[in-house]
Parts: structure tokens; sequence; C-alpha cells
């Protein structure tokens, strides 16, 4: 009889998502301190898992209570990039930027009459990436606090109702690029997820909350 099949949420890992392969999804929790995780029958159940949170699947709760105190600032690896994006109306204007983790100096900027927090947040990571590439920095990691952005990368694809018309089409040029740069270009910089619960907004957020 053939093995059933199990698909692996990870709510909190290297690189959160599902996965239908056990080896890749341990990847994603190694070494990983506080990884939060579940495997299930279906996609369904997991598209909805992934959606819901760890708190509804998981009856010890996410290791971030007041007794454990969340994942600790030790586990910050400062000599990263951190990314994020900050958007007026979300669809409205929207910016993103990447700084650096420990100075929080700004490395790159970028600017949009229209677009969503989501696409700021690939684009900002895709930027990361291929400037990294360009100054031979390999193994340099990149924080962003968006899971969404983080399975759009991964998958190589952006999943947006963003409207396509002469006010993003700019945008949109930029989105098929990046895109397309994923698919034919490779890296090793692994790219992280900000723990903004336990450790304060990412170095690189705008600070208009």
């Amino acid at each position: 009889m053939a093995k059933k099949k199990k698909y692996y949420v990870i709510w909190k890992g290297h690189m959160p998502g599902i996965y239908d392969d056990w080896n890749k999804a341990q990847e994603q929790i190694k070494a990983y301190q506080g990884a939060l995780f579940k495997s299930f029958g279906t996609i369904k159940e997991a598209e909805q898992a992934l959606k819901a949170g760890p708190k509804t699947y998981l009856s010890s709760g996410a290791p971030k209570s007041k007794s454990t105190g969340g994942t600790p600032r030790s586990q910050i690896v400062w000599q990263s990039l951190s990314v994020d994006a900050a958007c007026s109306g979300n669809p409205g204007p929207m910016e993103y930027q990447g700084v650096d983790t420990k100075s929080k100096d700004q490395i790159f900027h970028q600017a949009f009459p229209l677009g969503t927090n989501n696409i700021g947040e690939f684009l900002a990571i895709v930027h990361g990436l291929a400037l990294l590439q360009k100054q031979n920095l390999p193994n340099l990691p990149i924080y962003t606090d968006s899971a969404t952005a983080i399975a759009w990368v991964r998958n190589k694809k952006v999943k947006t109702n963003l409207v396509n018309d002469a006010r993003t089409a700019t945008l949109y040029e930029l989105i098929t690029r990046g895109e397309n740069w994923l698919k034919t270009n490779t890296y090793s910089n692994p790219i992280l997820k900000w723990d903004t619960e336990s450790w304060g907004e990412i170095p690189a957020d705008f600070g208009r909350k």
C-alpha cells in the first residue's frame, strides 16, 4: 500500500509555508529557535491551518508566552539585510527599503504611486537578493516580517489583485522582472522571518503604525 501523502505547515521557520516533502520541511526548522510546524493529511487542511495560525492547532501554543519570553534577541543575525514595505491605503502609495540590520543605515529605497504592502515586501526581498549577488555576498541573510512575501519568493510567483493600468505599469514591470530573476538565478542567502512579537519592529520598518 502506498504511503499516504502528508503536507507540512511551517508557521515559524526559515521559510514559512506548506511543504509536501519532509526533508524540505525539515530544512526550514533545523537550527531555528522556537520553530512551529505540524503535518496534515490534505492540502486543503494545510492551507486552512497556515491561514488560521499555530494557536488553533498546537495545544502547547506558540512559544512566545511570558514563561518563555519568546525568541531571544540573541538569536538575531545582526550581520544581515532587513527589508520592509509601507503602503498608505493598501492599495495606495507604496514604498520599500532595505537597511543594514545592525546600524539601520539605508541601503536601497523605491517608491511607487500605487501598490500593496505584500508586493512591496516581495520586491524588497528580490531587490536584496539581486544586490547581494552582485556584491558577492552569497551567505548574508535577509530578514522580512512578511510570510506572504516569503511564500511568493519561494514559489517565484506574485498573486495579487492589484489593478493593472497606467498607474501600476512600472510596478508590474518590476514584478515580472522579479519573478524572472528568481526563475533564472540561484541564491543561497537565507531568507529569515523577523520575530516582531519577540524582537519589536524590524529595523527596516518605516515607523508609521
